[in-house]
């Protein structure tokens, strides 16, 4: 009964800690140069959700092309993507990253 009690708590608190992901559309551009966000030096990808912007883990800003194209590149302009993760320990931990803009 012990055993059968321990194991239903387990998946109860396993289930209950995995946040669910849903895709959203969001902002999307270099943290340091159009958030204003403090971060180490050089240029980090980040996503801005409603008022608040958050250093992305999983992609890197060079991953969608030149970052500093004048035209396209997220330290030039902010772009719309649609992305899936979860907020964790103030940064972005991101599964999928689609630019839904159509700059050129």
């Amino acid at each position: 009964m012990k055993k059968i009690l321990f194991l239903s708590l387990f998946i109860i608190a396993f289930s209950c800690s995995n946040k669910k992901e849903i895709p959203q559309v969001v902002e999307i551009a270099c943290g340091q140069c159009q958030f204003s966000l403090d971060g180490p030096a050089g240029c980090d990808l980040a996503v801005r959700i409603g008022d608040e912007a958050y250093f992305v883990d999983g992609f890197d800003i060079d991953a969608f092309g030149d970052a500093h194209d004048e035209h396209t590149g997220f330290c030039e302009v902010i772009r719309k993507a649609e992305v899936s993760g979860i907020v964790k320990k103030g940064r972005f931990k991101a599964s999928a990253i689609k630019l839904v803009d159509a700059l050129e």
